[in-house]
This record gives structure tokens, sequence and C-alpha cells, in this order.
């Protein structure tokens, strides 16, 4: 797995030359102590989990909760600002850029749903979120779903969706929504 981590960034990153350059990569530092983590979060050492959560954002910039799910192949481009949230869950082969929430949409909602409900997005396969996209609240983001940079997310996504750059979706005007169908031929409804 660790072999395929390191080829997933040579794949996805044209400016990674080799294996050497991509251990300093913040997001191999981040996916890899998220992995040991994990496993202490599912056994119950949910402290020193939590420990080594703020360990690697220290050093990565990466804030991935021990308690959340992430598949194989996924690459976190520049890292810095990424909040992963506990109950998210990622497919294989998703993407995100720099600055990425997947995130709750607030405590005070939180609070209202039934203990240990899910409070964070589902990520299907393949999905890309672009720089700065929040995807708030227990949303699913369809498979080979493309959210554009600045995007705010709130609603379910169905596969293969498109939604532009700053669009807040389900909240856009219907003009917005309609040019996003036309212009990327997909629907958002």
């Amino acid at each position: 797995m660790l072999r395929e981590d390191l080829a997933t960034v040579r794949a996805k990153d044209p400016a990674a030359r080799s294996n050497r350059e991509v251990l300093l990569y913040p997001h191999i530092h981040a996916l890899w102590t998220y992995r040991l983590a994990n496993r202490l979060w599912k056994r119950g050492n949910r402290t020193l989990a939590r420990a080594l959560s703020l360990m690697a954002r220290a050093v990565s910039g990466i804030e991935i909760h021990p308690g959340a799910t992430i598949g194989r192949r996924f690459f976190i481009d520049h890292g810095t600002g990424v909040v992963i949230g506990e109950t998210v869950r990622i497919g294989d082969d998703v993407m995100l850029y720099h600055q990425v929430t997947l995130g709750s949409v607030g405590w005070w909602k939180d609070l209202k749903r039934p203990a240990r409900s899910r409070r964070h997005p589902v990520v299907e396969d393949g999905v890309i979120i672009c720089t700065g996209a929040s995807v708030l609240g227990p949303v699913c983001i369809g498979v080979n779903t493309r959210i554009g940079a600045h995007a705010v997310i709130l609603d379910d996504l169905p596969p293969d969706a498109r939604i532009g750059a700053g669009v807040t979706y389900p909240h856009a005007s219907d003009d917005v929504v309609s040019a996003l169908r036309i212009a990327e031929g997909s629907s958002v409804s």
C-alpha cells in the first residue's frame, strides 16, 4: 500500500520526479499518520490516535480525524488547510486540493441528530474537489463528480455532476444551475 501511495502521487502530480521527492510531500506524512491513527482509533486508543493526528497536522497542515474512512489511491495536492471530519467516508481514487473542508454544518445542528449518526460527507470513488471548496453535512458526492474551486456543497450530488467554481449548491440561483447544466452537460438537481 505504501508503494501504491507513492505511485499515486507520481501519477497525479507532474512535479513529482522521484519517490524520494514524494516522501517530502505533506500529503504522504498526513496519510500515513492517519492510517496508524485510524487503527488506534478503531482499537479504542482514542487519545493516542488524536495525538498522532495533531502531530500530523502540525507537520503537514492537513487535519484528518482518525475516525474518518479513506479509500485507496487518495491524493491531496499541496494539502495545506485541508480538514477531514470524523464521520467522513472517502472512496477510492479521490483527489483533493488545498484548503478543502469535508466537515459538518455546525454543532448546533449536529446536536439535533441521533447519537452516532453521520455528520460529515461521503465522497464516492473518482471525485475531484478543487481548492477552497467546502462539502458540509451528511451529504453524498456521487462517483466521478467534479467540484470547482471555492464551491460550497450542502446537498447530495449525483454521479458525474460538475459544479463550477464559487457556486453554492443547492442555494445557487436557478439561472446559475441552468447555466451549469448547459455548460457541463450534466444534471445538478
